[in-house]
């Protein structure tokens, strides 16, 4: 018989000690197993309604909760809580940071909320479970404290941060990270809307999080606490997906590759999707119609590193001048809007409608006893999908996927792009892939351009930044360390190679992410070659660095206006020039905030060449490449 496991092996700091010990009742939760019964209703239950009863208003439902034959399907009633509310993040010390504190936007002290929802969580069935942020050996100590009732949203944490069973709670465990949650605080102190509060206490990194989307507080939530724990210690965790790319010829590559959400990050790790008769549609014109097509009889293996969240942890640097990581996370929230038909991606609809597993399911729609299907997305609206559908899978369940840390070869960034066209000018000049030298690249990162019709967070239109390393929305304190942070990581691993990948748009052509995949086949295949002179052109815009002057894949050209948009008929020179000053005026506007003295001195010359109108050859002289 299994001893049980009391709450104090936990060592949970004191507040959290008298919530233990006075709440209704308690379940120590061991495996995701026990968390799927949990988030069901119970063992024998196969649909359960998470439902709070909120002073004022009466009982609302936060969540259904439905049992399938491939996991646990949880969906909510309302649309604006199935995706991140990209300003949920406010700041309850008052310790550094450029972020909003709680008192600004709220208009008190965060003190007496912080023990109301103590109080509150006193009155509830509880459950708690331990797991390490970041990962053994390199994060720290952390432990949740729940509703039992939101037993998904634990499920949902424990598949992504992992879990460690009670009994194997080592002696040393002292939480140096706490999540609490609370979703009833939604609606009586945030108009309903998604809050997650950061109170960084000495020694201890206190998230409260007020609603039930693990977005915003499971899985970002938990990114900003290391990136706290980074920013203390010198270090980064980056915003990236990872993939080791093996050509047909058996050269590795790997490629890091960032961006904000939408940005291409779940999709770099895909095989490129193809046609019913094994083409690949490079893009369709949007103006005249037409489609262009690259066949490609075999194309590389991909085996996966990091989905979102890489380690760059200094004890992981071999000093050879390339970024060394490792993931971050034990499991992959994975976003499938784009999976709206059976046979998309065999490989991911296999995968997950007959896992190995249980998988947790967000935004599908599966009834109880069936087998959720992740191209039956739920409707916003009648007739309207869900942007943002989701499901979280373990990353050993993905075959081939490596353990331990990799060196990167290429490090890639992805902005969404709209259609440029003569009738409507905009920043959608990106060819298929650019090169940048470093400099350049680190600018990019600043600006992080959140980008054209974001399908992972609820505002969606125009031009906005993500902020310093496309990770801000999620750090606590202050972007000019991130900055110098970041900027280290490319004046200290000049041996990398930096390019630019759009997605949805190359000027006229809608390209979906074909661009990221093909851009992926070919720089695998050239391994460590360097360009010559001649096979590179300076881009009419210098915040894209060189464009390519012709770009042969597997003795297949590619059309040189899918290279640089300013040779499109529908686009040309004009429409491409005003694209560029948008470009150059979203710049501006965002490196405005990073003209502070605490900036590196390096750093504030590049900000000052690009803000002056420097040339590619200036930034390439500012972090020569290695």
């Amino acid at each position: 018989m299994k001893t049980k496991v009391h709450w104090q092996k936990y060592h949970p700091p004191a507040e959290a000690a008298d919530v233990l010990t006075r709440c209704k009742r308690l379940t120590v939760a061991n495996t995701t197993d026990e968390l799927i019964d949990l988030a069901c209703g119970g063992p024998k239950s196969n649909y359960f309604e998470v439902s709070y009863d909120v002073p004022g208003k009466g009982l609302i439902t936060e969540a259904t909760v439905a049992r399938v034959r491939n996991g646990v399907v949880a969906n909510y009633p309302e649309p604006y809580m199935r995706r991140r509310d990209p300003d949920c993040l406010v700041i309850g010390d008052g310790l550094p940071t450029d972020k909003e504190a709680f008192k600004q936007r709220f208009g008190s002290d965060f003190a007496p909320l912080r023990q109301q929802t103590f109080e509150w969580l006193k009155g509830q069935e509880l459950a708690i479970f331990g797991f390490v942020a970041g990962g053994a050996g390199l994060g720290m100590d952390a432990m949740v404290i729940a509703p039992a009732t939101a037993g998904f949203f634990a499920l949902g944490l424990a598949m992504l941060q992992g879990i460690i069973p009670g009994d194997m709670i080592q002696s040393g465990f002292v939480p140096r990270a706490i999540i609490y949650v609370a979703p009833v605080f939604r609606h009586t102190h945030f108009e309903g809307k998604q809050v997650v509060v950061h109170n960084r206490r000495d020694g201890l990194h206190e998230l409260f999080s007020y609603n039930l989307y693990p977005g915003p507080s499971a899985k970002k939530g938990i990114y900003g606490v290391l990136l706290g724990l980074g920013e203390r210690e010198g270090w980064v965790t980056n915003h990236c997906s990872t993939v080791q790319v093996v050509t047909p010829y058996d050269n590795v590559v790997t490629i890091m590759h960032e961006g904000a959400s939408g940005g291409g990050k779940s999709e770099m790790l895909e095989q490129a999707h193809r046609e019913p008769d094994g083409r690949l549609l490079l893009g369709e014109n949007l103006v005249t119609g037409e489609r262009r097509y690259l066949e490609i009889p075999r194309t590389c293996a991909l085996h996966a590193v990091t989905d979102d969240m890489a380690l760059c942890h200094p004890s992981l640097q071999e000093g050879q001048g390339k970024l060394t990581l490792t993931d971050a996370e034990n499991a992959w929230f994975v976003r499938v809007n784009h999976i709206e038909h059976y046979g998309t991606d065999v490989y991911l609809e296999r995968l997950t409608a007959e896992p190995p597993v249980p998988l947790l399911f967000l935004s599908v729609d599966a009834v109880p006893g069936s087998r959720a299907l992740i191209w039956e997305h739920i409707e916003d609206a009648p007739g309207k999908r869900c942007p943002n559908p989701r499901v979280i899978i373990p990353r050993n369940v993905f075959p081939n996927v490596v353990e331990g840390a990799v060196t990167v070869d290429i490090r890639s960034f992805g902005v969404r792009t709209p259609p440029c066209t003569k009738e409507k000018p905009t920043y959608g000049i990106l060819g298929l892939f650019h090169i940048l030298p470093p400099a350049l690249a680190w600018l990019w990162r600043l600006v992080s351009p959140r980008g054209h019709a974001n399908p992972s967070i609820v505002d969606s239109e125009g031009m906005t930044s993500e902020g310093v390393g496309s990770y801000w929305p999620f750090a606590t304190g202050r972007r000019v360390d991130q900055a110098n942070l970041l900027l280290r990581q490319f004046t200290e691993n000049t041996r990398m190679r930096h390019i630019l990948c759009p997605n949805q748009h190359i000027g006229a052509w809608r390209v979906g992410f074909m661009p990221q995949w093909i851009a992926r086949e070919y720089l695998a295949r050239r391994g460590a070659a360097k360009f010559r002179p001649e096979q590179l052109r300076p881009a009419r815009c210098p915040l894209l660095g060189h464009t390519l002057h012709q770009l042969q894949v597997e003795g297949r050209m590619i059309a040189r206006w899918f290279l640089q948009v300013d040779t499109q008929p529908e686009a040309g020179e004009e429409a491409y020039d005003e694209g560029a000053k948008i470009l150059q005026g979203f710049f501006r506007a965002c490196l405005a905030d990073f003209r502070d003295p605490g900036l590196d001195p390096l750093g504030q010359q590049i900000i000052t060449c690009c803000l002056e109108g420097g040339k590619l050859e200036d930034y390439e002289q500012l972090i020569p490449a290695g």
